[in-house]
C-alpha cells in the first residue's frame, strides 16, 4: 500500500524526524500536535483551554491538507502533562468535534511533553470520499 507524506505551512513544521501526517489508503494518520503557533514555531501562551484550541487548529489544518477534516476523525489520543487539566481540556475539545458521534479517544497523563506543552493530541481520520 502506498504512503503519502502530508505537509502544510498552516500547521507547525515537524521538530523531529516525522511527518505532519501520512496518508495510506483511505486513512490519515496525524502525528501528535503540541500547541505550536505555525507562524512563530513557539508555544502559544495560556492555559490548557488555549493550548487545546491551538492543537486542534493545527490538527484541522493538517487534516485539510490531507483531504480530510475534524468531522472525519475516528480516533484521537490526548496526552496531558497534568490529568487535573482533564475537565478544562475536555470542554474545549468537545467544541470541535461532532456531539452526536465524537471520535473514539484515549486520554493519558504523561510526565513531560516537548517544549513544556500542557498537552499533545494525535489523530486518525478517514479521507473525504
Amino acid at each position: 500500500m502506498s504512503r503519502q507524506k502530508v505537509f502544510t505551512p498552516r500547521g507547525p513544521a515537524a521538530i523531529g524526524p516525522y511527518s505532519q501526517a501520512i496518508v495510506t489508503g483511505d486513512l490519515v494518520f496525524v502525528s501528535g500536535q503540541i500547541p505550536l503557533d505555525p507562524g512563530r514555531a513557539s508555544l502559544v501562551e495560556g492555559g490548557v483551554a488555549v493550548q487545546t484550541a491551538r492543537v486542534i487548529a493545527n490538527l484541522a489544518a493538517i487534516l485539510e491538507a490531507a483531504g480530510s477534516s475534524l468531522a472525519r476523525v475516528v480516533k484521537t489520543t490526548v496526552y496531558l502533562a497534568d490529568l487535573n487539566d482533564f475537565e478544562e481540556m475536555n470542554k474545549e475539545y468537545a467544541r470541535h468535534f461532532p456531539a452526536d458521534a465524537p471520535p473514539a479517544r484515549a486520554t493519558v497523563q504523561v510526565s513531560r511533553l516537548p517544549k513544556g506543552a500542557l498537552l499533545e493530541i494525535d489523530a486518525i481520520a478517514v479521507k473525504a470520499g
